[in-house]
């Protein structure tokens, strides 16, 4: 198994739009900044959707230039149609992430359109990045199933990659939208994407809702899958899935991959900070395992 693997950090956008707590701008930017301090050089840092829809990802053009004078890190902003765009592009983006639903279903629910709709809107988008040479991510939601439509057919998730692959998207990443997943299935549904677009232009997007998530992520890696997308503290949830809980823990991968051997260039110590720090913000304790044990341990250390 290959020692390279790409942590993707997810909490600034995809952990904190789904929480009940509104998070300021400048909280959003310290957590941002603590993040790439700790070694995570990818983070998705916001959406440029409709306040009304997602209300913690208002001023998602704020937090983006608040980190512009961050240099040894690359940003993600999701945009969702052309509107979108122009906005992320007005506030400095360099990397947009477009996403659509491997079920019907779900497409209704989180984006008020049929699958093929939501393609159609992302035409325009992923045309005028080719043309503004803006690198586009592509996401797929619900890869092992679905809230509302129930299992997902491999195919369904293979056609779809394939179709945004094609329109220009550089990566995919297949989420796991309601952590329904075990690794046999992930692992079944990976073969069939990658029959058509190479395993290095996929990313694992697994959420752990039934405690999958990094039996799914280890299955992912035999397929040769090397990009992983996390959220410190476990962050999130989703609102179009009731009872789904947040992105696969960036301390529990990192603890993982740095017990197999796998070096993440990710400061252990920093990433807890900055998931301690988050927490307090959002009064809560963190969902990730291993940044619970670190806490325990430091806790007993200090008493």
């Amino acid at each position: 198994m290959s020692d390279s693997v790409r942590i993707i950090e997810m909490g600034p956008r995809d952990g904190l739009q789904n929480e009940k707590t509104p998070v300021s701008v400048e909280a959003r930017i310290a957590f941002i900044e603590a993040l790439v301090g700790a070694g995570l050089d990818t983070v998705e840092v916001g959406a440029f959707v409709s306040p009304k829809a997602i209300p913690q990802m208002a001023s998602s053009d704020a937090v983006l230039r608040g980190v512009a004078h961050v240099t040894n890190a690359e940003f993600h902003v999701l945009v969702p149609n052309e509107k979108g765009y122009d906005a992320a592009r007005a506030a400095g983006a360099k990397v947009v992430s477009v996403f659509a639903a491997a079920s019907e279903g779900f497409s209704r629910a989180n984006i008020n359109c049929t699958v093929a709709e939501s393609i159609e809107r992302f035409r325009p988008v992923l045309a005028r990045a080719k043309a503004d040479g803006v690198p586009v991510r592509g996401y797929i939601s619900c890869v092992l199933g679905c809230p509302f439509d129930g299992a997902i057919k491999p195919k369904a998730v293979a056609d779809l990659a394939s179709t945004l692959f094609g329109l220009g998207c550089y990566e995919i990443s297949l989420g796991d939208t309601v952590g329904v997943g075990t690794p046999a299935k992930a692992k079944e549904m990976l073969r069939a994407v990658s029959a058509n677009i190479p395993a290095a232009k996929l990313a694992m997007h697994f959420h752990d809702t039934y405690g999958q998530a990094l039996a799914n992520l280890y299955a992912g890696m035999e397929e040769g899958v090397r990009v992983i997308d996390a959220a410190a503290g476990g962050l999130g949830g989703c609102p179009y899935a009731p009872g789904a809980t947040g992105n696969v823990a960036t301390e529990d991968v990192v603890y993982m991959l740095e017990g197999m051997g796998i070096r993440t260039g990710v400061d252990m110590d920093r990433l807890l900070a900055a998931t301690n720090e988050m927490s307090r913000v959002l009064g809560k304790p963190p969902v990730s395992r291993v940044a619970s044990a670190l806490n325990a341990k430091k806790k007993r250390a200090a008493s």
